[in-house]
This record gives C-alpha cells, structure tokens and sequence, in this order.
C-alpha cells in the first residue's frame, strides 16, 4: 500500500533510521528544482539553495523545525526593486512555505513568530545574492496546495 508522509515517518521511527533524516523537511518530497518557478538555471538553484538553508537553520535555532509538517522556500520568477547600500537593486522574489498538518491532505500554514520571519527575512535579503524580497506564504490546503507546482 502507499504511505502518506506521516505515516513514512511512522515508519522510519520504528525502523530505528536516524531522527535528521526522519524528520527532515520535506520527507519524502521533491527536489529543489521543483520550487524554482520559471526557468530552472544553475545561478537560480544556488540562489534557492542558498535560502533555503538559512530559513531551515532559523527554524532550528528558534525551535520550530519538528513543530512544522513541512517548511520550504519557493523562487519566484518575478523581480522587485530594491535597495541595498546606496544603490538599487533588481533581484528575484522568494517565498517562506511552512505548514502544520497531521495527515498533509489538509494544512494551515504555520504561525511563524514575527521575530523569527523578521530573522529570515533580514538573513536571506542579506547573505543571499539574489534576492532582496522575502514573503510568507500563509495560504491553507486546500484551496492551495503544500507545494507552489
């Protein structure tokens, strides 16, 4: 039979595999590539790598990670002005995605302390060359989906 995440994770806890792994975001799931929407290049992998990192680090940090059924984030292909030292910028919108779900048929998104997406935020605008705008997805499944595609 197929299994749903939660109970993959089920599993995998009883199987004795390593905690990281079993709760690793998302597990199982897509690739990167797939949350890099429009044209997948290796300059936009690296971008959404990149980001990508630094919010699954806050979420640790803050003690969010295992309250979170997924947490992610998506490359938008859209670019929004900015300003970084004295200069503008035009540089790729990113999207924060976390969820809370029991079964990841249904999800709410994650109620994400202002102080903690205020830490993203100012991290990956910062630390990530290409990118100046970060949002919070705060959409609910359904309508949407866990997932951007």
């Amino acid at each position: 039979r197929e299994l749903f995440k939660d109970e993959v994770r089920e599993l995998g806890v009883a199987l004795g595999i390593d905690e990281v792994s079993v709760w690793r975001h998302p597990f199982p799931g897509p690739g990167l590539a797939i949350r890099i929407l429009g044209e997948v290049t290796r300059e936009r992998v690296k971008i959404l790598q990149e980001a990508d990192a630094i919010v699954i680090e806050e979420l640790y940090k803050s003690g969010h990670y295992r309250k979170i059924g997924q947490a992610f984030v998506v490359l938008l292909p859209v670019k929004s002005v900015g300003v970084m030292g004295d200069g503008r910028t035009y540089e790729w919108v990113a999207s924060v995605r976390c969820v809370e779900t029991t079964d990841y048929m249904t999800a709410d998104f994650y109620h994400l302390p202002y102080d903690v997406m205020g830490t993203m935020s100012s991290r990956v605008i910062n630390e990530v060359r290409g990118i100046n705008r970060l949002c919070y997805d705060i959409s609910s499944k359904p309508p949407a989906t866990i997932e951007w595609e």
